[in-house]
């Protein structure tokens, strides 16, 4: 179960490098935010700030359950769990807030927050298993 919520954990983080990225680095190309339902170049220089901000988040959130995998493996696995827990637990957060925020964005919902609802459970199964 640990190598489960590992990989899932780690498909978890990914994700969200690949949403800084879109939201810190990409945001003023065309595709990027149209993928984010913008409608127009003026009004993505006008929420660029939030969205690099924004960004921002995803990236502490990636680094930190990365963090939280790699002290699960070297040995110290209450911080490893700590960090992961706090960390998928605020994608999960992060993806409700977004459905419930805006049902419509209920894809992108499942996307940010599916992989670390099922790695925060792979893992609590790991460490009641163990």
């Amino acid at each position: 179960m640990l190598v489960a919520s590992t990989v899932l954990v780690g498909i978890a983080a990914l994700i969200h490098l690949y949403i800084f990225t879109l939201e810190s680095v990409l945001w003023s190309r065309p595709k990027t935010w149209r993928t984010f339902g913008v409608a127009s170049q003026a009004d993505a220089d006008v929420t660029r700030p939030m969205a690099y901000n924004q960004g921002f988040y995803n990236l502490f959130l990636a680094v930190g359950a990365l963090v939280g995998l790699v002290l699960l493996w070297v040995g110290m696995p209450e911080a490893g769990a700590a960090l992961v827990f706090l960390a998928a637990g605020s994608m999960v957060a992060a993806a409700l807030v977004l459905i419930i925020s805006s049902p419509k964005l209920a894809r992108a919902a499942a996307i940010q927050g599916l992989a670390p609802l099922l790695g925060i459970i792979a893992l609590v199964l790991a460490l009641n298993l163990s």
